[in-house]
């Protein structure tokens, strides 16, 4: 395995394990939403890898015929890009409601709101 397949599948599968270490290890809210956002930038940039062909081009249409050749797959470019729209969506909905937690109860330690009565 050589340097640029490390940098193209290390990385994001480096930022997947964090992401995964911070939700697992902390016990604030918000920091557990910042640990899935992690999660998530790595498991879409780590499609976009697995998508990339060396060489090849963006499927835009072109007057010249020969540049169709050899193309890369779009279907990992957009279902990153409509997972990067449900990612934002889902992080704005999280922050809203550990908004709300801290306001109501003061806190957003997840050990301290499981002693609270609902």
């Amino acid at each position: 395995m050589n340097i640029e397949s490390w940098i193209f599948y290390g990385v994001p599968i480096y930022l997947i394990v964090m992401g995964i270490l911070v939700i697992l290890t902390t016990k604030n809210l918000f920091k557990m939403l910042l640990g899935l956002s992690i999660m998530d930038s790595g498991i879409n940039i780590l499609i976009v890898a697995l998508g990339y062909i060396r060489g090849a081009t963006a499927p835009i249409y072109s007057l010249y015929p020969e540049i169709y050749e050899k193309v890369v797959d779009p279907v990992p470019q957009a279902l990153v890009l409509t997972a990067i729209v449900i990612g934002i969506a889902f992080l704005g909905l999280g922050l809203a409601l550990v908004i709300r937690i801290k306001e109501k109860y003061g806190t957003v330690n997840v050990e301290k709101l499981k002693e609270l009565k609902w």
